[in-house]
């Protein structure tokens, strides 16, 4: 029931499919209504100043690598569109006083293409995206966890999804626990990414995802590699880049039971000034790259952050002081700035005598924020770690946004089109955009009522009995002395991809987890128990969590395998590679990928075999279509409902 959803949901209206329920485990839970950051980026075509083609935009997307060019053009050519529904429906993207919807630089953006609409821009969206379904009377499923997708394969067809089976969380003790089934023509995934994966993650806590369902139903999945990490606060969960950054607050550490405090990335830059424009350039280079650690650059502070909690210290962000010394005094001086840092302070009225007084004058907002969560930045420090943020990579789905699996459509951050390196932004676009585009291929092509429940129930039988099975399996007895309940599975899960899958990645490590994590998710059937039914909820979420991370691991295993070495938002350590600064141990050394390696020529596909073993192939990345849009050609295929296809 995110921004993604809620579009989709309203575009199937505008189109005239009327038969739309909206089945959710909680309403404004998840990632778009409870994250952001400083002032939370849309991605979009310029639309003031300077005149922007949506072929450079597309261009410019696929170039951050391994993203397919016909999706980056959908998006690009429906990014206009996509933002101009939600202005309309009242999301307070500013304006000038020609009509002009001016733009700032985020980060992988070379063309200041990005608006906001302040910290919580994607809840605005969710807020009124809501308000216009609930004016228009759709149906809402709440509290109902959907735990399965349902598969049926007709006459002469492939298989194709037919509808799901949720958990009705009011039911869950009765006799059937509660599992309710949906016989459906078509199924749109808006469940977001695998937020619960990662021990540390930016993610908020209800943002929980199912990647593995949609796995265990066939779906093929593609750039599960490439996922985002970025330094976010870990008490009240927030990303921190932007303003957040860009008014060079102090980094401190201390010992685990605070005291010993260190300015621990003083001694891995040579003079005050390149540290301070390298934490400047951390608000719009904001998630970790590896192509930015190298020469001081700014990704290098995510990894002497990593280095320094490894060691078993705590890491904070102090407002209240500058860099290298007390107020008034130490080496820090806004005039040793690099020139680009000086002048955007000074056009942004920023230069005040500490950080917390630039923040008050750049973004009020992202002050007041942390105020309402309990934390005040001019009287305390904030702690803070590199954490999973986004994955880019997810299921694959072609330029209508349906997946591999007929009728099932995933839009949003479970949607993988994405690939190494997005602008930050572009996200909240594709799901905007993937929604209205699988919208208009339902009503086009699959507008069909579902089959009568006499000819679904048989279909589907042995498949909502699997779903009873584990309710009934669940709640009996486990293995003899070994049973597992779903807060261990899950935090075996959250501290192995941490471990291993995250940010920093050691290949003879990740081979050995993937094993690991095969042989949890084998052993889980017979040891998963709980001994409350009220539990079967978070017991279906650790199995599909336990088969998401064994994938995923397999994935990355695949392409360390191939050759795949340093590319995005992920370090692959190398004995023989470089070292990221010389003030490092050699255990930091890394490489990266040599200019034309075929894993950047090539997207790597995954799925799930019987008895839970996993395929994969490499794909050509397919290039930007050249179209020439000639009118009348266009207009002739419009007459005859052939550009639908």
């Amino acid at each position: 029931s995110g921004a993604a959803a809620r579009n989709a949901a309203l575009q199937l209206l505008r189109h005239g499919v009327n038969d739309v329920a909206i089945v959710t485990d909680r309403w404004n839970a998840g990632t778009s209504y409870n994250a952001g950051s400083d002032k939370q980026t849309y991605y979009k075509l310029a639309l003031a100043g300077d005149a922007d083609s949506a072929l450079e935009l597309a261009r410019d997307l696929r170039a951050g690598g391994s993203m397919h060019g016909d999706i980056a053009l959908c998006e690009a050519l429906g990014s206009a569109r996509a933002f101009f529904n939600l202005v309309e429906l009242g999301v307070p993207f500013p304006h000038d006083r020609h009509g002009g919807y001016p733009g700032y630089r985020t980060d992988n953006d070379r063309r200041g293409r990005a608006t906001s609409a302040g910290p919580l821009t994607s809840r605005l969206m969710c807020e009124r995206l809501g308000a216009e379904l609930e004016r228009r009377g759709v149906r809402v499923f709440d509290r109902h966890q959907v735990v399965a997708l349902l598969t049926r394969t007709g006459a002469g067809e492939e298989e194709a999804v037919c509808g799901a089976v949720a958990v009705d969380k009011e039911g869950v003790n009765e006799q059937d626990f509660g599992l309710v089934v949906f016989n459906a023509r078509n199924v749109m995934l808006a469940t977001g990414g695998p937020g619960g994966m990662y021990r540390d993650s930016v993610y908020p806590q209800s943002q929980r995802g199912s990647t593995g369902m949609a796995l265990r139903a066939g779906a093929v999945a593609h750039n599960l590699t490439e996922s985002q990490f970025g330094i976010a606060s870990v008490g009240f969960r927030w990303n921190l880049s932007g303003s957040y950054q860009q008014v060079i607050p102090r980094y401190v550490s201390t010992g685990g039971e605070g005291g010993e405090e260190d300015e621990f990335l003083n001694p891995h830059f040579p003079d005050p000034g390149t540290l301070a424009s390298a934490i400047f350039r951390k608000g719009y280079e904001w998630p970790f790259d590896a192509g930015r650690v190298a020469n001081h650059g700014s990704s290098l502070i995510d990894l002497l952050v990593h280095r320094e909690i490894r060691a078993g210290r705590r890491v904070f962000l102090d407002f209240t002081r500058n860099p290298g010394g007390g107020e008034g005094v130490g080496p820090f001086a806004l005039e040793g700035l690099d020139e680009e840092a000086r002048e955007y302070l000074r056009r942004s009225g920023a230069l005040g005598p500490t950080p917390i007084a630039r923040l008050m004058a750049l973004n009020e907002p992202a002050v007041a924020l942390f105020r309402d969560h309990g934390t005040d930045l001019a009287r305390e420090p904030l702690e803070i770690a590199v954490c999973a943020q986004h994955n880019n990579g997810g299921l694959r789905a072609g330029p209508w946004w349906e997946s591999s699996l007929p009728h099932l459509f995933p839009v949003g951050e479970v949607c993988g089109t994405h690939g190494v390196r997005r602008p930050g932004g572009a996200a909240l676009n594709a799901g905007q955009v993937g929604g209205a585009r699988a919208a208009l291929f339902i009503a086009r092509r699959y507008p069909q009522d579902p089959p009568g429940v006499e000819d679904f129930a048989p279909e589907v039988a042995v498949q909502v009995e699997e779903c009873l099975g584990f309710c009934r399996r669940t709640l009996g007895k486990g293995e003899e002395g070994g049973t597992l309940t779903p807060a261990q599975v899950i935090a075996q899960v959250q501290e192995r991809m941490s471990r291993a899958a995250a940010h920093v990645r050691d290949p003879g490590l990740v081979s050995r987890e993937a094993g690991a994590a095969r042989a949890l998710l084998h052993r889980l059937p017979a040891a998963l128990r709980v001994g409350d039914a009220r539990a079967l909820t978070t017991a279906f979420w650790a199995a599909d969590l336990c088969l998401a991370h064994r994938v995923y691991l397999e994935a990355i295993r695949a392409y360390l395998d191939a050759g795949g070495r340093s590319r995005g938002s992920v370090l692959v350590l190398d004995p023989e590679g470089e070292l990221p600064s010389p003030t490092l141990e050699d255990e930091w050394r890394f490489s990266r990928n040599a200019p034309g390696a075929p894993v950047d020529e090539r997207i790597l596909e995954v799925w799930l075999d019987p008895g839970d073993e996993v395929g994969t192939r490499w794909v050509p990345v397919r290039p930007v279509p050249e179209e020439g849009g000639w009118f009348e050609e266009v207009w002739r295929e419009h007459r005859e409902d052939r550009v639908v296809r």
